[in-house]
């Protein structure tokens, strides 16, 4: 299932406009709740000047944004850009009030129909065609220009738009009293600058309208060299609009050419011409800045902080056709039968409405009889998590893949009690607006390596070698009491379905029902005491499957909060989570310390190691 989410058709839209907007408060809320529930995700800009949005999602969410945009008074005609994509180009949702729409550098700049009319590239071609005496003037950043721009154009140079009016201001005065045609990419830009143009002494000013984008459509590439930079996944695309060879630099962003990619200074994912330092002394230091940033954003422990915690509930088959209490208590049994009821009658649990409008919700019943694939709303005002160890090494970096070693308690993805204090989230934070993959699963409890990869494509050629069981996984875990055996291995079956406590249990055999196979080799490395050291070598990946085998065989691991000698697991009721203050003070002595597999992207085979945290005796 997970590949036919690359072959949805993501609809994706760009649209601006100046228009005074004020109670942003009220309309910023608005917008985040609608983009959630129709699950969207780009950037929407709000401002007192007027609204600027990047968009994407399903057909029916941009609808309903749109919708939502066009019934604010004075946008009711907002111009929209639209185009389709077989994957989601952006990472997450921001709906955010800003004091510009587009930030210009200079104070008290606002849009004014008149200041700079707007010319029709049709126009602008005559003009050139005539060679009319006019100043062409390229209100872009250097790496833009550096792709394409007009014929003697006037390139200012700027490494960002701020630098904008210091350098327009620097214009010779035989400029400023020429006719002057300013243009950018799609218009946005020029149309905030007019009235300080005018007040710079320009005397006759004017903008491009819809900018180079809207010229290539129009007019092709009359008195234009080159292609026209983009800001999404295409980087540039040519007089047709076709996306072009050109790449994008994934550290510094600037764009390339395949010249500048065939230069030995080019490391995709690393480096590029423009950016390249040694990289005997840079890599070291990127690192150490990227570690600095994952430990900072995790030491801020976000989901600490309270927060309305949101989360679809999808309803499986083998709870298709029950009473909707039954199904939640089926899917998630750490919460019982009260605890849903409770939650249900305060309107916690909602279903989307039955209308085009897919955002709004309605309330719910606990007797709703639930379809297959169905799903529900659950809201959790002033939630908090629980605390985590915010420990994080990072123990490799290239551009395939990123490696760390994790703290415990520290859960992988968000679930259960965990949202924002989460590995995932943490590095999608540091990594922004790259979104990391997990190439395999451990345990909130367990210490030690991860393994994540950048893309799609790498992902694709590690996470099977983890599911053929074909990476080497070393683990180290201090024991109760002390094995008479030197070497041992356990091949208990073990029960995918999952107790109230959300552990598991060894099942009698392989043949009862939901029972699967495992086996875990085992070697002791060190008796101290009543403890033991012993080195796992899990042969399969099933759910918490060291911790069952070590406590089947009667040796459980220090500090395991769920399972006993025996395998025998704690009730749900005994088990309480850390508190802030002592997340770490007592971790279960289990370490991922050893891993080994084929690089993804090199195909040579690769191993990491990391050693525990402290002396975990």
């Amino acid at each position: 299932m997970a590949s036919l989410r690359y072959l949805m058709n993501i609809v994706n839209i760009a649209a601006y406009q100046f228009h005074p907007l004020d109670q942003l408060q009220s309309y910023r809320e608005s917008f985040r709740q609608l983009c959630r529930r129709s699950e969207l995700k780009g950037t929407i800009l709000l401002s007192g000047e007027g609204i600027n949005m990047f968009v994407a999602g399903s057909r029916l969410g941009v609808d309903a944004v749109l919708e939502m945009v066009r019934a604010i008074p004075g946008f009711e005609s907002i111009p929209v850009k639209e185009s389709v994509t077989d994957y989601q180009p952006f990472n997450r949702m921001l709906v955010k009030i800003k004091k510009d729409i587009v930030p210009v550098g200079c104070p008290e700049v606002s849009p004014e129909p008149d200041a700079s009319p707007k010319i029709p590239p049709a126009l602008l071609k005559e003009w050139l065609d005539q060679n009319r005496t006019i100043a062409l003037l390229d209100t872009r950043n250097d790496y833009e220009v550096s792709l394409g721009t007009f014929h003697n154009a006037i390139d200012l140079k700027l490494k960002n738009f701020r630098e904008f009016p210091a350098a327009a201001a620097a214009l010779p005065d035989e400029i400023k009293k020429q006719p002057v045609v300013m243009f950018c990419t799609g218009g946005i830009r020029c149309e905030k600058i007019g009235p300080y143009m005018k007040g710079l002494g320009f005397e006759e000013i004017y903008q491009l309208d819809g900018g180079i984008l809207k010229y290539f459509e129009d007019c092709q590439q009359v008195h234009y060299d080159g292609e026209c930079f983009v800001f999404d996944q295409r980087v540039a695309v040519d007089p047709s609009l076709a996306p072009t060879d050109i790449y994008e630099c994934f550290a510094c962003k600037h764009a390339l050419t395949p010249e500048d990619c065939n230069s030995p200074k080019y490391r995709e994912g690393i480096s590029c011409p423009y950016c390249y330092r040694d990289p005997d002394t840079d890599s070291s230091q990127r690192r150490r800045e990227r570690e600095a940033r994952i430990q900072s954003i995790a030491a801020q422990q976000h989901g600490c902080q309270p927060y309305e915690n949101r989360r679809w509930i999808s309803i499986p088959g083998r709870c298709a056709g029950l009473p909707l209490i039954d199904a939640l208590e089926s899917i998630y049994p750490g919460w019982n039968r009260e605890r849903w009821t409770r939650a249900i009658e305060l309107g916690e649990i909602t279903a989307p409405a039955a209308t085009k409008n897919e955002w709004k919700t309605t309330a719910v019943t606990p007797e709703r009889i639930v379809r297959e694939g169905e799903r529900f709303l659950q809201t959790i005002p002033n939630y908090t998590e629980p605390a985590i160890d915010p420990r994080i090494e990072l123990v490799h970096e290239d551009e395939a893949i990123v490696v760390v070693n994790k703290g415990a308690p520290l859960p992988l993805h968000p679930s259960g009690r965990y949202q924002k204090n989460t590995l995932e989230s943490i590095l999608h934070e540091a990594y922004f607006p790259e979104k990391l993959r997990p190439a395999h699963r451990i345990d909130a409890m367990t210490t030690g390596l991860v393994v994540f990869t950048r893309r799609y494509a790498f992902a694709s050629k590690l996470q099977p070698q983890f599911a053929a069981g074909t990476v080497e996984k070393s683990y180290l875990a201090w024991v109760e009491g002390t094995p008479a055996w030197d070497e041992t291995e356990c091949d208990a079956p073990i029960s995918s379905e999952p107790l109230p406590n959300s552990g598991r249990e060894i099942a009698p055999s392989l043949d009862t029902p939901n029972a699967q196979s495992a086996l875990t080799l085992f070697r002791v490395l060190e008796r101290r005491g009543n403890r033991t050291l012993v080195e796992a070598q899990p042969k399969t990946g099933r759910t918490h499957q060291i911790r069952l085998h070590l406590a089947h065989l009667g040796f459980p691991i220090v500090g395991d909060p769920l399972y006993l000698a025996g395998g025998q697991s704690r009730l749900s009721t005994e088990m309480r989570p850390p508190r802030a203050d002592q997340a770490s003070s007592s971790p279960m002595l289990l370490h991922a310390s050893r891993l080994a597999f084929v690089h993804p992207l090199t195909g040579r085979s690769m191993a990491l190691e990391a050693s525990p945290w402290g002396d975990a005796s």
